[in-house]
């Protein structure tokens, strides 16, 4: 058996048939049931080399005399232009006419298609090579496109498109502002009735840094956030602390992007850091900032470890700082932060008593758990206007905890920038892939790139957060 494949061309000027590819098939087997994965690429790349050599003459032709006076321009030259699509990477006949002498001699020369095709890349093919490579390694997205697409592509041109698309989603940021209420109460109470309420918990996490050729440069923090509502999907959000110029305006668009209304309940749980307790300030009049309980429970977890390993002597019997550290654990519980301040002072008295013992000056055991002691109470002081009444939030089925933003920070940040992935990062790199990574994961990026490229097809929504789940 012997099949033909054939495109038929009607233009403007004539009607053309060619054809473009064929194939045999004798015995009937699974292996040459249909077309093979190699035939399916060449086949496409034949007919988009068709396809596209009939588009730009048509278009070339319609270029060909002037505007104004009709005559036909006189050709310079015909270079050719690279152009890279979805199924393989072309070379255009592009010709160069000189300017008609009817016209403004602003040049002495123009080309078309160049003016026409000003980004050599096919807005699909840049989504795909953003959208894999903010999922998995620039190696891993080379090998996948080109494997499934006959094209050919390297890393360096999937880093550098992707953070193109970074930095234009960027430049559609709005300017950074201290406060974002407008209006007044009354204008509040004026308007629609509110969506169901949201929970923003924002969390940190860190990432291998590179200076330069430094490949040992340590570690910088990444700030990432999630926003949670009751039958919506949630959104993330992302970026570098210390490099990003616009963090609460990255926020209160997020905010935005869910419908936010100056109305409308919303809650935020951080950390208690000062970059996050700074940043989640000013965005609603109905905000309510909460002190998340997990990395409460976590610092009291670490001392009282700590004090399990204190030297023992039958002198400090009486003193039990793990059941002091337990009581202050049950008054933050209950909201009750000066009696859980009180205790801390009791503990640091119990700790100087061994401070005082013979041994204890060379014994790191006890600086160590004093100078935890001494982090906690300034941290329980600077977030006490945070700390509310975490039983009766947890009663009333209120959040109180993160927990679902380490997830986040895992999912955002982890598994495509630490773990296994072994790439250490400038911030401005990390920066961007944070950008283009929550698009994907947000589901956001088709919809960004339909509006940058009106005439890109749409398609439904994927589902991008088990697909890099599964590739991780």
């Amino acid at each position: 058996m012997k099949m033909k494949i054939i495109i038929e061309y009607e233009g403007n000027k004539a009607s053309v048939v060619k054809e473009v590819f064929s194939f045999k098939r004798e015995d009937l087997l699974p292996e040459s049931l249909g077309l093979t994965l190699n035939e399916g690429k060449e086949l496409l790349a034949k007919v988009q080399e068709t396809m596209v050599t009939y588009q730009v003459e048509e278009y070339i032709d319609q270029q060909r005399n002037c505007s104004l006076c009709g005559r036909e321009h006189s050709q310079k030259e015909k270079p050719k232009i690279p152009f890279r699509s979805l199924f393989g990477n072309l070379k255009l006949t592009s010709p160069r006419f000189y300017t008609c002498s009817c016209q403004p001699q602003t040049k002495k020369s123009f080309s078309p298609l160049a003016e026409k095709l000003p980004e050599r890349t096919a807005p699909e093919l840049l989504y795909l090579q953003t959208k894999w490579s903010s999922l998995m390694s620039y190696g891993m997205t080379v090998d996948l496109l080109e494997e499934v697409l006959p094209l050919s592509t390297n890393t360096t041109t999937v880093r550098l498109n992707s953070h193109k698309v970074a930095e234009r989603i960027e430049s559609e940021l709005g300017d950074e502002q201290f406060m974002f209420i407008e209006g007044c109460e009354r204008d509040w109470e004026n308007l629609p009735e509110p969506d169901e309420p949201l929970t923003v918990g924002i969390d940190g996490g860190y990432v291998h840094a590179r200076d330069g050729d430094n490949r040992k440069a340590g570690w910088f923090e990444v700030i990432v956030g999630k926003s949670m509502q009751n039958g919506s999907e949630s959104k993330r959000f992302g970026f570098v602390a210390n490099y990003d110029k616009k963090p609460k305006r990255r926020l209160f668009e997020m905010l935005k992007a869910q419908g936010l209304q100056f109305n409308q309940d919303i809650t935020f749980l951080s950390d208690g850091g000062e970059t996050v307790r700074n940043l989640q300030l000013y965005m609603s009049p109905q905000a309510e900032h909460i002190l998340d309980w997990f990395h409460v429970t976590m610092r009291i977890t670490v001392m009282k470890q700590m004090a399990k390993g204190l030297p023992s002597n039958e002198q400090f019997e009486d003193i039990d700082i793990e059941k002091n550290l337990e009581r202050v654990k049950w008054y933050l519980w209950h909201g009750n932060v000066f009696r859980a301040l009180q205790v801390l002072d009791d503990i640091q008295e119990d700790i100087y008593l061994y401070e005082y013992e013979e041994e204890a000056p060379t014994d790191k055991r006890v600086k160590k758990l004093d100078k935890a002691v001494d982090e906690f109470i300034i941290y329980i002081k600077n977030n006490q206007e945070l700390i509310p009444n975490y039983r009766d939030r947890y009663f009333y089925g209120d959040t109180i905890s993160t927990a679902f933003v380490e997830s986040t920070v895992n999912e955002v940040v982890s598994r495509r920038m630490a773990k296994k992935q072994q790439m250490r990062w400038t911030k401005k790199g990390a920066h961007q892939m944070l950008q283009v990574r929550t698009q994907t994961l947000n589901d956001d990026l088709r919809d960004t790139f339909n509006r940058w490229y009106p005439g890109m097809p749409k398609i439904e929504s994927t589902n991008c957060q088990s697909a890099q789940y599964q590739l991780n």
